[in-house]
């Protein structure tokens, strides 16, 4: 039970650390699109798109892992 309890903590740690890291993608997005672009910061901006969109897939992988866990833990129904 303890070992089941370390495990969920740290997916739970590597799900809000995977959401940080697509927060932090985001925003970086964000800063791209609110200035006037050349074409080095088109290609920039859309780089962002595609690392933010990386990092949105992590987090939801992470979150799906978390859940499965927490859903054999609490109803046995199997990862």
């Amino acid at each position: 039970m303890e070992n089941d309890d370390k495990r969920l903590d740290e997916m739970q740690s590597a799900y809000k650390a995977a959401v940080d890291a697509w927060v932090g993608a985001i925003r970086e997005e964000e800063a791209l699109a609110s200035v006037n672009h050349s074409v080095a910061e088109v290609d920039r901006w859309e780089h962002a798109h595609f690392h933010e969109e990386d990092l949105r897939n992590k987090a939801k992988a992470a979150k799906k892992e978390y859940e499965a866990a927490l859903r054999f833990k609490f109803f046995k129904i199997p990862e």
